[in-house]
């Protein structure tokens, strides 16, 4: 699996893949003093320390590992037990996901923990995999914030309710979870594909669990699972961001080192999956618009000396658009696109392929045409020092970019602690520069074979290919000589506050051209730039809005002398993340980058292969979402709110409008539009990080800015239209999950006096970081009828279009109930108000929040390309958060039932609706 997927934290997914766990390491021989001169608290061993990254122990076994960085105001506290659903019984599937779900319940001392976070303008979440769970939370780094996070990750470790009441809401909205995959043919087919391959390991069952054990399991069970593996000596605290080492373990051990762990020890483990003996073929069939195919195989341990191949082989075949299947299958017309990814874990895992194939052709031809490439492309064309550099290269940035993320490190560090040891992220990193393509057409050669492949039924054979796959070293083997390559990176303490913001950056104008440069220290030296060009007007663009997302697609797929697949690996090189206006990568590199996104903007020539490709993609995503009930709820209520005609620039198009007019498409017609409204002379450029502004506005002089639009430009703004509020309901029959949206609008802009308090209204009603809201507190928290609900305001910068929106995941059986709930929360806000106490804790939670925004270098970057739009700076939101401060709750109230008012909200309801009135006859 990439770099990039291994440190991506699941926002409480139980997903049908999963990743890596282990046994505790050995404690290392006690110290008393730190690497880095810190004197330790009594009863705490110093461990090993790579770059800044270091690890203490406590006497009752609980390894903590400490990632002090200050160059933003912000911090994070993870804790990772090394407990998944590999360790679920009999009928006990699911039961480490809901296990998660209940710890943010409460527990003795916290015994509202969501409402604080909120309160704190904490960020929180947790998630499941098969050999680990995790929880974690981010914050404002003040020394009271970290305290307060110590203090609950100790308290949940042994004192969490784990509360009948608690389960019995909490299993509805992890069911609710569990059909939100049902939903999605992909995360269909791949859990079936998971359970396919094993017969008797648990890794053939899916995180999310069964949905009868979810239902039915037992709260003794949970309470006896929790109090089994929820122990010092099964987990890792992770600290990371801004905080004081020496403070920070003195608070650790006043919190952790009394904790005892069980008497009993950690239960034994001892199955092993026997080696495939034959090929399996299954068929999935339900309704949909989208036809899928995938082909997997198990593969190693990610200890095992082999897991690198394996995984460079898997990107060479599945990367698009450089990769093999890719240039098979896509380039060939035969399918939208393709996939591919290994899952590595402490035990043997798994790799997918796969590819979505328009409704109507052939899905034999392409699940042939699959396996033909997978099993054969590298025993006939072994790899190319190419395509092995670039994926490399690929690999490299994104362990770059993983570390340069102190936020993201922390909790990411959570699967290679589940591997064994945290330190096995490094390991990684330098061990993947020395992989070679034999080694990775060894590997493939090894276990990409016929009768360790997944995709038919069993076939007897006289003659079986059988892919041993051997033990793989433990974590103390593969580190025992291992030296570490990088070195610890001097960063800056970067205040993030709103005067500093102005005081720092660098305002530069040419011609219609804003720029926004903002110098400073980064780890890692990375630096995030955020372009928005502009041209057209309301006149221009009559009829041609649709080509505008079209032609910004097709800027990267060729440009006079680079090739579609050379701008990708120009982009690698160059170690750009992100899209071709918004992306991060070096200082080293920026130059070049800047270089690179103005060629693709000023000489792209939009080939008619890739232009084919890419409509083809969009027409099966298209047809896709017609059975969706988030796209059909989503498509009613624009279409509800469509007040402008047919042509104009902020006409909203139907997914049947929206599929006619892309059938209709053709390159001719996207290449003139953009000859007429190219250009990059209007607009602004936001650059935050560290890199050398002399440089950076040379480049934009000499280029940029001389790229000129023949098109006229003037803003096109969309004002406020009454429209009067209906309900709409919308059949979508055998699908598990149902969509709420609703939505009303209302006169207002951010510069009207009453704005903050309506931001603050919402914060209350259904906003926030966390689960304290009153329509999740009602619908989730109360009444489990939700997985996710929640509402947002809509207050523009430009003209006076607001809106109010709210919007919730929810079982068919449970949506007029839902409903019926959330009308209640709203009407009863308006009727009583809020209190003082909600209010004030509403104006902290949301200060908090703007704070730890604001040292986020992507958000900046974006924040200065909307301030230089309408001609503003940090003083107006400094002026924004003081009038926030000083709201009364009488000022929040009138901003509420000012704007927000339950008969004129439309509703739209998206589920199947046999469903619904079974419910409600019951």
């Amino acid at each position: 699996m990439k770099i990039a997927k291994k440190l991506a934290v699941a926002a409480c997914v139980a997903s049908a893949f999963t990743m890596m766990n282990t046994q505790a390491e050995e404690t290392k021989a006690p110290v008393s003093v730190s690497q880095a001169g810190t004197a330790l608290p009594a009863g705490v061993t110093q461990g090993p320390s790579i770059e800044g990254v270091t690890e203490y122990r406590l006497t009752n076994g609980l390894r903590v590992v400490l990632f002090p960085d200050a160059s933003k105001d912000t911090a994070t506290v993870n804790m990772t037990y090394q407990v998944g659903s590999r360790q679920e019984n009999y009928g006990e599937t699911g039961m480490a996901h809901l296990l998660e779900h209940l710890i943010f319940k409460g527990s003795k001392n916290f015994p509202n923990p969501t409402k604080e976070f909120t309160n704190r303008g904490f960020r929180m979440n947790g998630s499941t995999w098969l050999d680990r769970t995790n929880y974690f939370v981010s914050f404002t780094a003040t020394e009271d914030n970290l305290k307060f996070a110590l203090a609950w990750s100790a308290d949940a470790m042994r004192n969490s309710f784990i509360a009948k009441k608690d389960l019995d809401s909490e299993m509805s909205v992890v069911r609710n979870e569990y059909e939100m995959g049902e939903n999605r043919p992909s995360s269909v087919l791949m859990k079936r594909m998971q359970s396919m391959m094993y017969d008797w390991h648990n890794y053939g069952k899916s995180t999310i669990g069964n949905r009868s054990d979810i239902e039915h399991v037992r709260i003794e069970n949970l309470q006896a699972f929790y109090h089994r593996y929820y122990r010092p000596d099964n987990a890792v605290l992770t600290v990371s961001g801004k905080f004081d080492v020496q403070k920070t373990l003195e608070w650790i051990v006043k919190d952790f080192s009394l904790i005892q762990n069980p008497k009993e020890a950690l239960p034994a483990e001892w199955t092993v999956e026997p080696t495939a003996d034959g090929e399996r073929v299954f068929e999935i069939r339900r309704k949909g618009e989208t036809q899928m195919v995938a082909v997997g195989y198990r593969i190693p341990s990610a200890l095992h000396p082999d897991a690198l191949g394996v995984e460079v082989a898997t990107e060479v075949l599945a990367d698009s658009p450089n990769g093999r299947l890719y240039e098979a299958l896509v380039k060939t017309g035969l399918a939208a696109n393709v996939f591919g990814y290994a899952v590595g874990a402490k035990e043997p895992g798994f790799v997918i392929f796969g590819a979505s194939v328009k409704k109507g052709e052939s899905l034999e031809k392409v699940k042939d045409k699959l396996i033909e490439t997978i099993e054969g492309s590298l025993k006939q064309k072994p790899m190319t020092s190419k395509e092995l550099n670039r994926t490399k290269a690929q690999m490299e940035t994104m362990y770059e970019r993983a570390f340069a993320d102190p936020e993201g490190f922390g909790v990411g560090l959570s699967e290679y602690i589940a591997l064994g040891d945290w330190r096995l992220f490094f390991y990684g990193r330098d061990k993947t520069k020395d992989v070679t393509a034999q080694q990775a057409d060894s590997a493939a050669d090894k276990y990409f074979v016929r009768d360790n492949r997944v995709v038919g039924l069993f076939i007897p054979d006289d003659n079986p290919q059988r892919a041993e796959i051997t033990k793989a070293p433990s974590a103390d083997e593969l580190l025992a000589n291992y030296k570490p390559q990088g070195t610890a990176q001097k960063i800056e303490a970067f205040d993030s506050s709103f005067d500093n913001l102005d005081k720092r950056t660098q305002r530069i104008d040419i011609g219609d051209l804003n720029i926004a440069l903002l110098p400073k220290q980064t780890r890692g030296e990375t630096v995030t730039v955020c372009m928005k060009f502009k041209s057209g007007d309301e006149k221009n663009l009559f009829g041609k809005a649709n080509l505008q997302p079209v032609a910004a697609a097709m800027l990267t797929r060729g440009t006079k002398t680079m090739t579609r697949s050379e701008i990708e690996d120009r982009m690698t090189e160059l170690k750009m993340a992100g899209s071709i206006t918004n992306f991060t990568t070096t200082r080293k590199n920026l130059p070049a980058a800047l270089e690179l996104v103005f060629d693709a903007m000023h000489n792209s020539i939009m080939p008619q292969d890739e232009f084919d490709q890419f409509k083809k993609q969009m027409q099966v995503m298209i047809e896709s979402m017609r059975d969706k009930p988030d796209a059909l709820a989503q498509n009613a209520i624009t279409q509800h709110f469509n007040t402008y005609p047919k042509g104009d620039p902020r006409y909203e198009y139907s997914l049947d409008e929206s599929l006619e007019q892309l059938n209709k498409l053709t390159v001719d017609q996207v290449r003139a539009f953009y000859k007429e409204f190219g250009g990059t002379s209007r607009g602004e450029i936001s650059i935050v990080g560290d890199f050398d502004p002399k440089t950076v506005e040379k480049i934009i002089r000499d280029d940029y800015a001389k790229y000129v639009s023949k098109a006229h430009y003037a803003p096109v703004v969309t004002e406020y239209r009454p429209v009067k509020a209906t309900r709409v309901v919308i059949d979508t029959p055998d699908k598990e999950n149902a969509i709420i949206v609703a939505r009303s609008v209302f006169p207002i802009n951010d510069t009207a006096p009453d704005a903050p308090a309506l931001t603050v209204a919402n914060w209350i009603l259904g906003g926030g970081t966390g689960l304290s809201n009153r329509l999740i507190e009602r619908l989730r928290q109360k009444e489990g009828l939700s997985y996710g609900a929640g509402s947002h305001v809509r207050i523009p910068a430009k003209g006076d279009n607001g809106s109010f929106v709210f919007r919730a995941i929810v079982a068919p059986q449970n949506m007029l109930q839902a409903e019926a709930s959330a009308r209640d929360v709203i009407a009863k806000a308006i009727k009583d108000g809020f209190t003082d106490q909600e209010v004030e804790e509403a104006k902290k939670g949301l200060l908090q929040a703007m704070q730890v925004a604001r040292s986020q270098d992507d958000v900046v970057a974006r924040s200065w390309n909307d301030k230089m739009e309408n001609q503003r700076t940090w003083v107006f939101s400094k002026k924004q958060a003081e009038a926030i401060s000083k709201l009364t709750t009488a000022d929040v109230n009138a901003a509420l039932r000012k704007y927000i008012k339950p008969d004129e909200i439309t509703f739209v309801l998206a589920g199947d609706q046999k469903k619904a009135a079974q419910k409600k006859q019951d």
